[in-house]
C-alpha cells in the first residue's frame, strides 16, 4: 500500500504493477449440525474466511537483506531514522491528512476508502528447499477439514504447537521492533522472511492461496490481509502485523498493532482503540476454559467494544489451528450461534478486528487487502491458545516471553473510559 501523502512516502512510481488476484471464494462459512436419531450429520465446514482470509512475483526491486536492516537497528540513518534509534521525527495530525477527501478519489476505477492506496511490490522471497512445507505451498489447495469436529491434540501434538508458537512470538517481537516512521512494509516482511528461516520455520502466509508475502502488514484503515509492499510507515500511523510460522509440521499464529513513532505521535483516538481492541481481546481469553460455549466469545468482544462506541468486523473470524493453518473451530467476533464447547486439547485463536466506525468492510482490486468502508482505523490483536484441564483453563501459546517488548502503555497508567450514554 502507498499513501498520497508526499511528505511521508518516498518518490513514488507512475503506477504501481497489478497485484496477482487469489482465487475467488466466500467470505464466510457455515457449519449446520442435524440430530437425526442419536447420530449427528455435519455439512461441509470450510473456513476459508478465518483469521488469513486468504492471501507471485512483482517489480523487481533490490531485497534488503536482514544483515542490512540489523544493521540499521543500531542507529539513525543519516535521515535520523532507524529501527532502534531514538529520534525526534516532526509530528503531523494524522487522521486529517490521511482521510481527506482527495483520499476517496476512484484510482484505477477502484474507490479506495482512506488515504492508503497499493504500492509496489518486491520479488517473491525464496525459502530453502531443506525447509519443510505446508501442504498448500506449490499451488495446491489447502487440506480441510470437512467434517466440522474440533480435533483435540495429543501431548505430542500440544509439544508441537508449543515449539511453532514460540517462533511465531520470537518472530513478531523482531517485527514489531522495525516498525519505525520511515521503514517499508517490504523491510519488515524481509524481516519476518529471515527470522523465520534462520529458525527452519517457513512463513506460513507465503502461497497460501497465492499470497504473495511471509506477513501480514495492516495499516491504520485496512482491517486484515495487508500485503507488505513499498509502503512508508509514518509518525502517527497504526500497524498490525500478523506472523504466522509452520515448524515440524504444525503453526503458529500471532499478530499485535503497534503505534509507528512514539506514542504521543498517536492521536489521542487512535491510542484508545488499541487499547480497547487489547482489552476486549483480553475479556474474551478469560473465557478460555474447559465447557465454555464457543459462541460465548463473540458475544464477549462485541459487547464490550460497543460500550467504547467501536464496531467488531463480522465477516473474518478466528480459527482452530494446528497442523492445518486454519482448522475448526470457526471463532466468530460478534454475537452468533456457532456450536461446541471448548476441551482440552483444543487449539485456535481469537483475533478481533475492531473498527473506529463501522463494521462494514471493502476488498481491494488485489482480492486480500480489506479495509474499513468507511475509511476509519482498525485494531487487532491475536494468540494462539490451548484449552487445559490444569486448573489454569488456557495456556498461550504465542504469549510473551522475558525479551519481548512492553506493550506501549504498560507502566504509564493508562486507561480508558467507556463512552457515558
Amino acid at each position: 500500500m502507498q499513501r498520497k501523502e508526499p511528505s511521508c512516502a518516498a518518490a513514488e512510481a507512475d503506477e504501481p504493477p497489478e497485484r496477482p488476484r487469489r482465487s475467488s471464494h466466500r467470505h464466510r462459512s457455515r457449519t449446520s449440525v442435524f440430530p437425526l436419531s442419536g447420530f449427528v450429520i455435519c455439512t461441509l465446514a470450510i473456513p476459508s474466511a478465518c483469521a488469513f482470509i486468504p492471501l507471485s512475483p512483482q517489480l523487481s526491486s533490490p531485497r534488503p537483506s536482514l544483515h542490512q536492516l540489523r544493521a540499521r537497528q543500531g542507529g539513525a540513518t543519516a535521515s535520523g531514522i532507524g529501527f532502534g534509534a531514538e529520534t525526534k521525527v516532526v509530528k503531523k495530525k494524522k487522521p486529517k491528512s490521511a482521510r481527506s477527501d482527495s483520499s476517496k478519489a476512484v484510482h484505477g476505477g477502484f474507490r479506495f476508502s482512506g488515504g492508503l492506496r497499493p504500492g509496489k511490490l518486491s520479488p517473491r522471497r525464496e525459502v530453502p528447499r531443506e525447509i519443510p512445507r505446508p501442504d498448500y505451498v506449490g499451488g495446491l489447495p489447502p487440506v480441510k477439514n470437512i467434517l466440522g469436529w474440533i480435533p483435540q491434540k495429543s501431548p505430542e501434538e500440544i509439544e508441537g504447537m508449543r515449539r511453532a508458537g514460540r517462533i511465531a512470538r520470537e518472530v513478531l517481537d523482531i517485527a514489531g521492533r522495525a516498525v519505525q516512521p520511515g521503514v517499508t512494509t517490504d523491510e519488515i516482511d524481509a524481516l519476518v522472511h529471515e527470522a523465520a528461516i534462520e529458525r527452519n520455520a517457513y512463513p506460513s502466509p507465503l502461497g497460501y492461496r497465492g499470497f504473495p508475502k511471509s506477513v501480514c502488514t495492516s495499516a491504520n484503515e485496512v482491517i486484515c490481509h495487508g500485503i507488505p509492499d513499498s509502503t512508508v510507515l509514518c509518525e502517527g500511523d497504526i500497524v498490525n502485523v500478523d506472523v504466522t510460522t509452520y515448524f515440524e509440521g504444525f503453526h503458529g499464529d500471532c499478530s499485535e498493532t503497534f503505534l509507528v513513532g512514539s506514542p504521543d505521535g498517536v492521536d489521542e483516538e487512535g491510542r484508545r482503540l488499541v487499547k480497547v481492541t487489547y482489552d476486549a481481546w483480553q475479556e474474551a481469553i478469560k473465557l478460555c476454559k474447559p465447557g465454555t460455549p464457543y459462541k460465548n466469545i463473540g458475544k464477549t468482544i462485541y459487547e464490550y467494544v460497543r460500550s467504547y462506541g467501536y464496531d467488531s468486523t463480522p465477516g473474518f473470524c478466528g480459527h482452530g489451528i494446528g497442523r492445518m493453518f486454519h482448522d475448526q473451530p470457526e471463532i466468530h467476533h460478534v454475537p452468533n450461534s456457532v456450536r461446541g464447547e471448548m476441551r482440552p486439547g483444543h487449539t485456535f485463536t481469537i483475533e478481533p478486528m475492531i473498527n473506529e466506525g463501522s463494521g462494514e468492510y471493502i476488498t481491494w482490486p488485489d482480492q486480500w487487502t480489506v479495509t474499513t468502508k468507511d475509511g476509519k482505523r482498525s485494531a487487532q490483536f491475536e494468540h494462539t491458545i490451548l484449552i487445559t484441564d490444569d486448573g489454569v483453563g488456557h495456556e498461550l501459546l504465542t504469549g510473551k516471553i522475558e525479551s519481548s517488548p512492553k506493550y506501549w502503555w504498560e507502566g504509564t497508567g493508562y486507561d480508558v473510559e467507556p463512552v457515558r450514554t
